[in-house]
């Protein structure tokens, strides 16, 4: 009987620590959708590699990502739309082909896949909600964006996908 308060205030305890946000986390809003997310870690898993990276973008005059079809000109409304297909087209198509004969750019990438796949997660069960909506405009930015990357060899595409990865998380960072 004399350990139950402290049995009870230990586990008090761990409930409360497993309820806190992890240590960096921060939330991210795309429209209507709520994502916790620790941005910092992805860009130091980025930051660590991304030289590495461009350095193997073979073709430097073509973005996927950024103009003519720049995502910071996306509606504050779409921005959870864009951003779950976005996440769908990093984990689908541009992280499984990124695979380099350096282990220790490979973990980095594995690293911020993982990040992607969960933040995908947690924003696909908005998503499925039906909290986000899609309008016209940032449909066709997905679909220039898709056109682009397909319109270079696979390989080829995911480097340059993930080279470009700072343009995306700035623009995830960016307030709506």
């Amino acid at each position: 009987m004399k350990g139950c308060p402290l049995f009870l205030c230990l586990f008090s305890m761990t409930c409360w620590v497993h309820l806190m946000p992890t240590t960096g986390n921060k939330i991210f809003h795309f429209g209507a959708c709520r994502v916790s997310m620790s941005m910092a870690e992805i860009r130091a898993g980025f930051t660590a590699i991304k030289a590495n990276i461009q350095a193997r973008d073979p073709i430097r005059t073509l973005s996927i990502l950024s103009y003519p079809h720049s995502l910071h000109k996306v509606k504050s409304s779409d921005r959870c739309c864009i951003t779950h297909h976005l996440l769908n087209f990093y984990v689908g198509k541009v992280f499984k082909h990124c695979k380099t004969e350096d282990l220790y750019v490979n973990r980095k990438i594995s690293s911020i896949a993982n990040s992607f796949l969960s933040m995908k997660r947690k924003l696909g069960q908005c998503h499925e909600q039906n909290r986000c909506r899609c309008g016209q405009e940032s449909t066709e930015k997905l679909k220039q964006i898709l056109a682009n990357y397909e319109g270079l060899n696979v390989t080829s595409a995911a480097m340059k996908s993930l080279g470009e990865l700072d343009i995306l998380l700035d623009w995830m960072e960016k307030s709506p």
